[in-house]
Order: structure tokens, then C-alpha cells, then sequence
């Protein structure tokens, strides 16, 4: 019998995207390489649970569910989160961020100082500047500030993100001007936290990171995975990775894989079969112990 595996999601490290599989193991994920797996037969997706800890009830969850939790472990989860503002005595540094991910498609957040650039690639943003540090609480204000006075949102859809990464600005320089005029605009706004201290523009491009820019760019993906099944397989060639997207050559074309449906199921390994699972076009609504599952 097939080996099953549980994926624990997409991580981004300085070499590139690498999926975690629960007890420890990762698969590092390289443009080029065969993507390929099936969902056991007969397979439910179950809860993930929160913080560490399993759901208590392995409560089934919804194929389309991209964060694979009950209604009881997704309130923990983000009861938990630094979004929920429980953690406001949080002593690490936190940084303000500006992130493009396509035309008109700007936000503001915030990260923990240590943890780099890595929330930005986690996201998927094309291009980012930082804008200030300082604590948790000042970095809060500072982002809602900006929400308030120019109207820059904290999150941006990531159907809108995957339905414009095919038509970017071909130059970095066009791709960092709209967080150029914004981050003019937000240091020039009275009422910033005195903790906070502002910093320079200096933009950061992911597109060659992505795989989506110039000589590296794959051909434009035709469809999204609109959820996996029971029995089910996904089957292709690594053209381009951004945030918690694949972009996988198939035989149907360049699907979009949100490895966050992933999670949850039990996941065994497939070789050639054709991609056999849900999907939604894009651009209209918006032998021996294996080593590992590929």
C-alpha cells in the first residue's frame, strides 16, 4: 500500500518555496521539477487543528476551505494570531511594509522584524518597501493610520493577485512606482507613533524570485485548482511559485495549485496521471520506503 502523507503547507526559505509534510520532512521546490500526487481513495479532509494541537473532534472540513480548520479551531487560531491584537505586550520589533501585487493592487501590514522577508514571499508580493520599526502596538497604529488616511487596504484577494500576474510591468522600475507615490504620501501624514521610526524607500522585487519575469517567465496560467477530492490527482511540471501558489504545466495547460488545499487530506504519491481535479479558468470568475511524496 501506498505510503500516505499529511502536508503541514508551503514555507519560503532563501533557496525557494518548500513544502513541510507533518513529522518534519520538506520537499524543496525548484522550477523545473515534476509536481505530482493524489489524493487517497475514499480519502476526508479533516480539521488541521491550531497552534501545534490537533482538533480534538478531526472534524471533516470543505475541499474549497483553504485554511482546513473547524469553525472551533480557526476562533483559536486567530484568537491567537498577532492580527487579533491579544499579543499587544509582544517585545519584539515589528516592521510596516508596502506591498504591490499588480496594478492597483496595494496593502499595508505588518511583520516581525526577525522574520525578514519572508511573510512578503509568503503573500506572494511582487514588489514591496519597508516603511517603518518599531514595537508591536506603534507598527498597529502606524498600518491603521495608513487604512484611515490614504485608504491603502490590509489585504488583497488572492484571486485578484493570480488573475494579474500574467500582465505585469515588464521593468522593476514600473512595478515599484505605485508603492513609491504611497510611501511618499505616508511619510508625509502627521500622527505617526513616536516609537516608529520611518524608513527610506527602498523597493524589493520578487518577479525573477517568482519565476515571472523576462527569460523566466512560464506561460500564462489557464486555471486555478478550484479544490481537491477524494481520488483525485494533480500532476505537473514547476513553471513558477508565488506565495502559497504553484504554477504547474499540465496537460490541460498552466494550472495554479494554492498549496493551502492541500492540507488536511492524506496525500499519496502519483506518477503520470492527468490532472483530475476541479478547476476553475481564470479570467472569468474571478517500490522499497519512499523518500518522499515527490
Amino acid at each position: 500500500m501506498a505510503r500516505a502523507w499529511r502536508c503541514a503547507g508551503l514555507r519560503w526559505a532563501a533557496g525557494g518555496p518548500v513544502l513541510s509534510w507533518a513529522g518534519g520532512r520538506r520537499s524543496a521546490l525548484a522550477r523545473g521539477k515534476r509536481v505530482a500526487f493524489a489524493v487517497a481513495e475514499g480519502g476526508v479532509r479533516t480539521c488541521v487543528g491550531a497552534w501545534g494541537h490537533a482538533c480534538t473532534v478531526r472534524a471533516g472540513v470543505p475541499g474549497r476551505s483553504t485554511g482546513a480548520r473547524c469553525e472551533e479551531c480557526a476562533r483559536l487560531d486567530r484568537a491567537h494570531s498577532v492580527a487579533a491584537d491579544t499579543a499587544a505586550d509582544d517585545p519584539r520589533p515589528y516592521r510596516v511594509y508596502l506591498a504591490w501585487f499588480g496594478p492597483g493592487l496595494v496593502k499595508v501590514g505588518i511583520t516581525a522584524d526577525e522574520r525578514g522577508t519572508a511573510r512578503l514571499l509568503e503573500q506572494g508580493a511582487v514588489c514591496f518597501s519597508w516603511l517603518g520599526r518599531g514595537p508591536l502596538m506603534a507598527a498597529r497604529r502606524t498600518e491603521e493610520l495608513l487604512r484611515a488616511a490614504l485608504g491603502v487596504p490590509d489585504r488583497v484577494p488572492y484571486a485578484r493577485k493570480r488573475a494579474v500576474r500574467a500582465a505585469l510591468p515588464a521593468s522593476e522600475a514600473e512595478r515599484a512606482a505605485e508603492i513609491a507615490g504611497l510611501h511618499a504620501r505616508a511619510v508625509a501624514l502627521g500622527g505617526w507613533p513616536e516609537t516608529l521610526t520611518p524608513e527610506p524607500f527602498r523597493p524589493v522585487d520578487h518577479a525573477g524570485v517568482f519565476g515571472i519575469e523576462g527569460e523566466r517567465r512560464g506561460p500564462a496560467a489557464v486555471a486555478e485548482v478550484a479544490e481537491l477530492v477524494a481520488g483525485g490527482a494533480v500532476g505537473g511540471e514547476l513553471v513558477a511559485a508565488a506565495g502559497p501558489d504553484l504554477h504547474l504545466a499540465t496537460e490541460r495547460g498552466v494550472v495554479v495549485l494554492d498549496t493551502r488545499l492541500m492540507t488536511g487530506w492524506e496525500l499519496v504519491s502519483a506518477g503520470g496521471e492527468p490532472c483530475a481535479v476541479p478547476l476553475r479558468e481564470l479570467g472569468r470568475a474571478a517500490a522499497g520506503v519512499q523518500d518522499g511524496l515527490f
